[in-house]
């Protein structure tokens, strides 16, 4: 697990003046990446870390002279079109860039001036996905989720007995994945209605939502090579958020015997901010189970994890529709969670994944799975929310949804908070659904 440092003081004020704003995302303690370019510009994307509504150009940071010379060459292998080449060098380096950039940011920093040449505004700025993913894999952390699922279908027995003892998981599709700002027609496939003798073709009619957490791989591992429980952490770059859309119709008709596949190839969509693990060593949180749920395996377990396993993110859904936007109303927020709910950690989810051998590479993808607290209002989809679409959601303007409609936007926020520590902020994941194709 990673320390507090220097770079964690709450004291710590930033030359950047939009940096020290209350409820800012991006103060000087969180330094996230993402990969942009000036919008509309042609220019190459290259990687970039935000500070209050700037971006420090990370490979001009390099060019320039303002950060300490042993950093410069970690920041020059951010100015790449995505961030694997910084991601493979390991933790060490995060580490070192992550206190460059924290020296060269606070206020009265000797070469604020050479840096502040650096700064592009985010508001002048557009993102692509900040890694190349070669794999993705979406796993089922939130035993409330997985609970609230199982009282729809299988109202006696709603929790699979495996879940408790295994980080259930499935191999997604990486090349559909997008960044916020994503817009996606509405995906078609079978459905088997209720009653018929025959499946139809034709677009979704239960389309949702999932809030999720996504995981960067930074460093992999050999093949045939176990990551420890207790060495997991070192291989993980950092968090964004995440909303894996699934098509429920689809997918209630496809998932048996081998799981989701059209109901969740479609779309993908991320926040363009990787949130680094040292920059929530603040938020950790004891691993909570259940009184009398089975002790993890010994590959799962470890005594840092149970003291310091979960992470206290805060994370939001909101809900904007077309009727909405015409009015300026702003969005509805739907639910509010924690990512401190998740019955399994980032820890036992890389060592799980790589226990058989399975070598990760960086750049590569978790998503959390779908995060649900343990109460409704918690809810992290709308199936959860709507009972399965029997309850409709009543937006303030009088809209429901029991599903998502053509023209919705979703937005996903996530932060964490704590008196005597800076907010740290992921921005926001924004993605709207457009109509099927061939339709309107």
């Amino acid at each position: 697990m990673i320390e507090l440092n220097e770079t964690h003081a709450a004291a710590l004020r930033s030359w950047v003046e939009s940096a020290n704003e209350p409820g800012t995302d991006f103060p000087i303690q969180n330094l996230p990446f993402a990969v942009f370019r000036r919008a509309g510009s042609g220019e190459a994307f290259r990687g970039g870390v935000a500070i209050g509504d700037q971006i420090v150009d990370l490979g001009l940071a390099a060019q320039c002279g303002a950060l300490a010379p042993d950093a410069r060459p970690l920041a020059a292998a951010c100015g790449d079109a995505s961030l694997n080449r910084f991601m493979a060098m390991g933790q060490g380096a995060w580490s070192a860039l992550r206190l460059a950039l924290s020296r060269a940011l606070r206020m009265g920093a000797a070469d604020a001036e050479r840096l502040a040449a650096c700064l592009v505004a985010q508001s002048d700025a557009e993102y692509t996905v900040p890694a190349r993913i070669g794999d993705y894999t979406d796993f089922y952390t939130s035993v409330h989720h997985a609970t609230n699922i199982g009282k729809l279908f299988r109202p006696d027995n709603p929790l699979m007995p495996n879940y408790k003892w295994v980080p259930i998981g499935y191999h997604g599709r990486s090349s559909s994945i997008g960044v916020s700002g994503q817009s996606f027609a509405r995906p078609r496939g079978q459905t088997m209605p209720p009653g018929a003798t025959a499946p139809e073709f034709g677009p979704c009619k239960r389309l949702d939502y999932e809030l999720e957490l996504g995981i960067f791989v930074g460093a992999g591992n050999a093949s045939g090579e176990p990551v420890s429980i207790d060495d997991a952490e070192s291989h993980v770059f950092g968090l964004c958020l995440l909303n894996d859309w699934s098509a429920r119709d689809i997918q209630a008709w496809e998932y048996q015997p081998l799981g989701p596949f059209l109901s969740k190839n479609f779309a993908t969509t991320i926040s363009p901010w990787i949130v680094t693990l040292e920059a929530l060593a603040p938020y950790r949180r004891p691993l909570v189970r259940p009184q009398g749920d089975p002790e993890p395996l010994p590959y799962l377990a470890s005594e840092a994890n149970r003291e310091q396993g979960a992470i206290d993110i805060q994370l939001e859904v909101r809900l904007e529709t077309e009727a909405m936007r015409r009015a300026r109303a702003g969005s509805a927020r739907l639910s509010a969670t924690s990512y401190r709910h998740a019955y399994w950690t980032i820890a036992q989810l890389v060592a799980h994944h790589t226990v058989n051998g399975c070598n990760l590479q960086p750049g590569d993808l978790f998503g959390s799975g779908t995060l649900s607290g343990p109460t409704l209002d918690q809810a992290g989809a709308l199936i959860e929310l709507t009972a399965g679409g029997k309850k409709p959601v009543e937006l303030p303007g009088g809209e429901l949804r029991a599903f998502l409609e053509d023209g919705d936007t979703l937005i996903l926020r996530g932060w964490c908070e704590r008196p005597g520590h800076a907010r740290i902020g992921f921005g926001e994941c924004r993605g709207t659904v457009l109509p099927a194709r061939g339709h309107s």
